[in-house]
């Protein structure tokens, strides 16, 4: 039982730190590509330190939310990861204390949060951006649960070890329509709640079109380096369960020694990288959806979600 607390911990400490750099490793390759100089990829480190030393200014006219949400949106990845192999591939402590919808739910109260301190503050921007982040929030929640109940369908469990052993031992379903459709619902889900492009525009700072970036319009100092923290934290742990749990179940470790670990840290640095790769591509080969077209884009992933369960539901009978 210690050892699995301490692997768990392990895991929770390979998402605190390399989330960061994930965000600079895919904003350094999309320089790259657009024949730019771009930044460092240690410069999201920079940003944190900087923020952590500056002075906090809360207006006297928020309430408890405004407050407490900067803490919310960084510890709800962390549940999140207790939850999933990020790591391994057999359960650790606490793996089954929820399921994939558990891990959707954190995640989601942790937007829901942020959505209401943005309105708390009485900027006009920040309620225009907490409701667009809504509205996406509104159509991708849907996706979310479809894509697990097909889950459920196919692997007959949605605590996501079981799910990726399924994958692993059941070759055929993993190559079957069903799954193949699930994958490209859940990406597109991961572009729109990762506020990437086509959705959003994770580097624009224009108040008027911003949608994820809007909600810590108010933040500073702490508070800020939490809410950008906790946001590179959740697209790093939403990346895990596309590439551990659903897309490409290997590289975790197998044996239950501390090396074994270790050595599972560069396989998943690896091939998250390669996932940055993919997402770099996207992209830089689609422009920004008008706001009104983001829900034809989270309607189509609907759409695909529901062809992927029926799919499954024919398949299974």
């Amino acid at each position: 039982m210690t050892r699995t607390i301490l692997y768990n911990l392990i895991q929770i400490l390979f998402v605190l730190v390399f989330a960061p750099l994930y965000s600079g490793v895919l904003s350094r390759f999309k320089e790259i590509v657009q024949s730019k100089r771009g930044p460092s990829i240690f410069q999201p480190y920079r940003d944190l330190w900087k923020l952590f030393h500056k002075d906090e200014v809360i207006s006297s006219e928020t309430t408890w939310i405004f407050r407490i949400t900067p803490y919310l949106v960084f510890i709800t990845p962390i549940f999140v990861t207790v939850l999933i192999p990020v790591l391994t591939d057999y359960p650790l402590a606490f793996a089954f204390m929820g399921d994939m919808l558990a891990g959707g739910f954190f995640l989601g109260l942790a937007g829901f949060f942020a959505a209401l301190a943005a309105v708390d503050t009485g900027n006009p921007y920040g309620p225009m951006g907490a409701s667009r982040t809504r509205m996406v929030g509104f159509l991708a929640e849907p996706v979310f649960m479809i894509v697990f109940f097909t889950v459920s369908f196919v692997a007959q469990s949605t605590i996501p070890y079981i799910v990726q052993q399924q994958w692993v031992e059941n070759v055929s379903a993993f190559f079957s329509p069903a799954h193949m459709l699930l994958l490209a619902a859940f990406l597109m889900l991961i572009l729109a709640e990762g506020g990437r492009i086509p959705v959003d525009n994770p580097t624009g700072h224009f108040e008027l079109a911003m949608i994820d970036e809007s909600k810590a319009l108010e933040f500073s100092g702490r508070g800020a380096a939490f809410m950008k923290w906790g946001g590179q934290m959740k697209f790093l742990v939403l990346a895990c369960i596309f590439l551990n749990v659903l897309l490409a179940p290997w590289g975790l470790a197998h044996g239950r020694e501390i090396i074994q670990i270790l050595v599972a840290v560069p396989l998943i640095l690896i091939k998250v990288l390669l996932f940055a790769i993919v997402l770099v591509s996207i992209e830089t080969s689609l422009a920004k959806l008008r706001l009104f077209r983001i829900s034809e884009f989270l309607g189509a992933a609907f759409i695909t979600s529901v062809t992927a369960m029926i799919v499954s539901i024919f398949f299974a009978s």
